[in-house]
C-alpha cells in the first residue's frame, strides 16, 4: 500500500467516525433511526447526482448494486439498534473492529487477494484490540444486547467491503458505482424504516435535516475514498486500515460526549493503533 493510499484512508476514517458521533449525539432532531433515514436520503440525492456524470452500469453489475445498496440498508439498521443499548465508544469499536477478521476471512477463503503473513499479523492485532474493548464493555455492566446487534452492523460491514471492492472492479467505473449503490441504499433502507415505523418517520425537523446533511456528506467521502483505496490495494487491508476510525470514535467519545476513558479502553486503542503501524511497516 503506498503512502497517498495510506494517508487517504486514513482520512476516511475520520470523516466516518465524525458521521457516526454526528447520529450518536442526542436524538434533539429525532430518534437514532430518523437521524440514519435523513443520512440515507442524503446519500441518496447526492448519489443520484453523481449519476448525471457516469453511464448506465451493463447488465452484470446490476446484481453488485442491489447487493451492496441492501447491505448498506442492513448496516444501518443494525447500527441504530446497537446504538440504542450502547454508547458511541463501546458500540463503535467493536461493530467496525470485527469486521476486519471477517473480511479477511471472506476475501482468503475466495481467494480474492494474497495477503502475507505481515499483513495478516496486523489485522489479527488489531482484532485483538477490539476483543478488548467488548471484554471491557461486558466488566462495565453495559447492557448486553449492544454485543449482538453490534456484531450484526460488523458483518454486514464486512459483506459490503466484500461486495463493494469486487463490485468497482468489475464495474471499471468508480462515479457509477457509488452513485448507484447510494440511491439504491436510500431506497432501500426508506422503504425498511417505512415498514418498520409507518409515514411517521418522514417527520422530520429542519434540525434534523441539518445534522442528517451533514452526517451524510461525511459518510459519502469517506465511503468514496474508501473504495477508490480498495482499487489501489487489497481489500482486507484497505478495510482494516479504515478501522482506524475507532481511535477518532474513542476521542470523540472521551473529548465531547464526557464518556469515560478506563485503561482497557486505553489498552484496546494501543493494540489497534499497533495493528495499524504494523499494517504498514510489514505491507
Amino acid at each position: 500500500m503506498s503512502l497517498s493510499v495510506f494517508l487517504a484512508v486514513l482520512a476516511a476514517a475520520f470523516l466516518h467516525a465524525s458521521w457516526n458521533a454526528l447520529i450518536r449525539s442526542g436524538t434533539a432532531g429525532g430518534s437514532r433511526l430518523q437521524n440514519l433515514l435523513v443520512l440515507a436520503l442524503v446519500q441518496g440525492a447526492l448519489g443520484v447526482a453523481l449519476l448525471c456524470f457516469a453511464p448506465l452500469p451493463p447488465l452484470q453489475i446490476w446484481p453488485w448494486l442491489i447487493a451492496a445498496g441492501a447491505l448498506h440498508a442492513g448496516y444501518k439498521l443494525c447500527l441504530s439498534a446497537a446504538y440504542d443499548h450502547g454508547d458511541l465508544s463501546r458500540v463503535y469499536p467493536i461493530a467496525r473492529g470485527t469486521a476486519p477478521l471477517l473480511t479477511l476471512l471472506l476475501t482468503v477463503a475466495l481467494g480474492i487477494d494474497a495477503l502475507k503473513s505481515g499483513p495478516v499479523l496486523a489485522i489479527l492485532v488489531l482484532v485483538a484490540g477490539i476483543l478488548t474493548m467488548a471484554a471491557s464493555a461486558l466488566r462495565a455492566g453495559e447492557s448486553r444486547r449492544l454485543i449482538p446487534w453490534a456484531l450484526a452492523t460488523a458483518t454486514m460491514t464486512a459483506a459490503y467491503t466484500l461486495v463493494d471492492g469486487i463490485g468497482v472492479r468489475q464495474a471499471g467505473d468508480l462515479w457509477m458505482f457509488l452513485g448507484w449503490t447510494f440511491a439504491l441504499d436510500g431506497l432501500f433502507f426508506g422503504l425498511a424504516t417505512l415498514a418498520l415505523q409507518g409515514p411517521g418517520i418522514f417527520r422530520i425537523s429542519r434540525s434534523g435535516w441539518s445534522r442528517g446533511a451533514m452526517a451524510g456528506a461525511a459518510s459519502l467521502g469517506s465511503y468514496g475514498v474508501a473504495v477508490w483505496a480498495m482499487t489501489k490495494a487489497p481489500i482486507a487491508m484497505v478495510g482494516a486500515l479504515r478501522e482506524t476510525s475507532i481511535l477518532f470514535a474513542m476521542l470523540m467519545g472521551w473529548l465531547i460526549f464526557h464518556e469515560p476513558m478506563s485503561r482497557d479502553k486505553a489498552l484496546a486503542g494501543g493494540l489497534i493503533l499497533l495493528g495499524v503501524v504494523l499494517m504498514q511497516v510489514l505491507a
